[in-house]
């Protein structure tokens, strides 16, 4: 039986913009910056305010498609040995998120890990968000937080010491997208 929060009836929004945001954001980490530069924010900024709402929609969408597609490449890696994804990411995630308390208020902590277990069962997560009302603005610095913490989640998995890894599997897949 099929469910209402089925990936295929799911926007898959504006992945390319989402996952460039993640991307600058893990450059800063792995360039030992604690954040953005003010001219990086500023450009942020700038870039999202020239979307408009239909535009900020889509980066939402495309950031929910990142952690859906982060989550189902850690399940797919969990599974491979006889480990289940939910057990071992989501607590881990949720414990990072409970030490940045500026990032994640400890309200939208939930939200967050419903997001990665509905990702994690194959569900997905924009629409399983969406039966509980619109995005908050609370929760939309939050929901980046956790993109970020994703990708390098999965940059650490993989085994690789490649800090683009997360970045280059979803450039990989989009690239597949198009060519096929």
């Amino acid at each position: 039986m099929s469910s209402p929060c089925d990936p295929q009836f799911a926007p898959a929004g504006d992945v390319s913009a989402a996952l460039m945001m993640i991307d600058s954001r893990l450059k800063a980490i792995h360039d030992s910056r604690s954040g953005a530069s003010p001219e990086q924010q500023r450009m942020v900024e700038q870039f999202t305010a020239s979307m408009g709402a239909a535009g900020l929609t889509a980066l939402v969408d495309g950031a929910c498609t990142l952690i859906y597609m982060y989550m189902n490449w850690l399940r797919t890696a969990f599974e491979q040995h006889d480990e289940d994804v939910i057990e071992y990411v989501v607590p881990t995630l949720v414990a990072t998120m409970r030490m940045m308390p500026k990032t994640f208020r400890p309200e939208v902590i939930p939200t967050m890990a419903g997001l990665l277990i509905a990702a994690g069962t194959g569900l997905s997560p924009n629409l399983w968000r969406a039966q509980y009302g619109d995005w908050t603005a609370a929760e939309m610095n939050p929901l980046e937080a956790m993109a970020v913490l994703l990708a390098e989640h999965v940059n650490r998995v993989s085994g690789s010491d490649d800090p683009s890894f997360a970045t280059r599997l979803i450039a990989d897949a989009l690239s597949a997208a198009d060519r096929g």
